[in-house]
């Protein structure tokens, strides 16, 4: 007989019994017992969310408190002397002046950028004053050269970077080259120009004399091109010293002492606009870094054309001029690409991002054209004198031959 060997009893299982119409189904739910919750955890917990709220009512709150909501449902009163001025208001124990809405340039924005006048420091925006009687003339146009057109358009694929405009005008035939001519570029150091000739367009009008003298001050004293900037204050210096620094210097004090002589940048843009000239003109003193004063290549060959112009200047303010543009000391642009022998008159530009020349060729056979040459360029950027030096090269190669 074998002995009787007893089996291990099976654990209890409760019987849920879910009713059904047709049928029961008996399922074996295992009992599950509840987690005892961590109260340590749980008082740490709170305790982190009370100390945010705490820290946030006891610093945050106070200051939103007084500077949003008490200031709009409890103001504090303004003294006497701060009601009588609207545009002023105290809060926090501090006055704050209220900006205005400017009515005028909402209606006018476009003086923002194009604006030709300037009066009672306001930016405007006028209309070009032809004259029945007018003193200037313009150029006459016969044919474009084409083919020098071309060769230019070509040149200037090579430098992808250099944004040009080029004017030439030719005196023996009337031929030109118009290539972005009417297009306003930064004028830089070549606004010096229209100052110099309108300077000697008040000399001829008896407001003054090329020996009038001025003294340097600090006041006239500006930064970048030229030396006068270091000289010393007090120094007296005739209007002819001051132009001819201006020009073959290029420097920025001596064009706004001559500016201030004439009556400032409104004297000089009303000068423009007499002339015909609509989109040249003078914003900003000199040095003029963020290129404000504007022009084009078509308004400074226009300047140039009538430096010839009897009923524009006399001999004399002529002869000054053109002994003033031939001794300009950047000869490194345009100059640099003629041929031997040739005569140059012009005012150089430069303000890092735009390069540019502007004036009269003479060359050794007789030949005389007048070129303009605009650049607008990264940031000193070498390949903007290389253009303008090979597109004078083949400027003055297609004229002169």
């Amino acid at each position: 007989m074998y002995a009787y060997q007893q089996q291990p009893r099976k654990p209890e299982r409760r019987l849920h019994v879910v009713p059904d119409r047709k049928r029961s189904i008996v399922i074996n739910k295992p009992v599950v017992k509840k987690k005892k919750k961590n109260f340590l955890v749980e008082f740490f917990r709170k305790l982190v969310v009370f100390s945010f709220l705490g820290a946030f009512i006891y610093y945050v709150f106070p200051t939103s408190f007084s500077r949003l909501i008490e200031n709009v449902l409890f103001p504090l009163p303004l003294p006497v002397n701060v009601k009588s001025m609207p545009n002023l208001q105290i809060r926090n124990g501090e006055i704050f002046k209220m900006q205005e809405a400017d009515l005028y340039s909402i209606a006018n924005p476009v003086t923002n950028y194009l604006s030709n006048d300037l009066f009672l420091n306001r930016l405007m925006l006028t209309p070009t004053i032809q004259k029945t009687h007018s003193e200037v003339t313009t150029m006459y146009h016969t044919s474009e050269m084409t083919g020098l057109k071309q060769q230019l358009l070509s040149l200037a694929a090579q430098y992808p970077m250099i944004k040009p405009a080029v004017y030439v005008w030719e005196y023996e035939n009337g031929k030109y080259v118009d290539i972005n001519a009417d297009k306003m570029y930064s004028a830089a150091s070549i606004i010096k120009l229209p100052v110099l000739v309108r300077m000697f367009k008040s000399i001829e009008a008896k407001q003054m004399t090329i020996y009038d003298e001025m003294t340097l001050t600090d006041y006239y004293k500006s930064s970048g091109s030229g030396n006068l900037q270091y000289a010393q204050s007090g120094r007296k210096l005739t209007l002819d010293q001051l132009a001819k620094t201006m020009i073959q210097d290029s420097d920025n004090t001596s064009t706004n002492m001559i500016m201030s002589k004439l009556g400032g940048m409104d004297d000089v843009n009303i000068g423009l606009r007499d002339w015909g000239i609509s989109k040249t003109y003078v914003r900003t003193w000199l040095p003029d870094l963020a290129g404000t004063n504007k022009t084009t290549a078509a308004d400074m060959a226009k300047i140039l054309y009538n430096l010839d112009n009897p009923g524009f200047l006399n001999i004399n303010s002529r002869e000054y001029i053109i002994d003033y543009l031939s001794h300009v000391k950047n000869n490194r642009l345009i100059a640099a690409g003629l041929g031997e022998g040739a005569m140059f008159v012009h005012k150089t530009g430069d303000i890092g991002t735009m390069l540019g020349d502007a004036g009269i060729v003479y060359a050794p056979n007789g030949k005389k054209y007048i070129v303009v040459i605009l650049a607008n360029r990264p940031h000193n950027a070498p390949q903007g004198k290389d253009f303008i030096v090979k597109a004078s090269s083949l400027i003055y190669k297609a004229i002169v031959g």
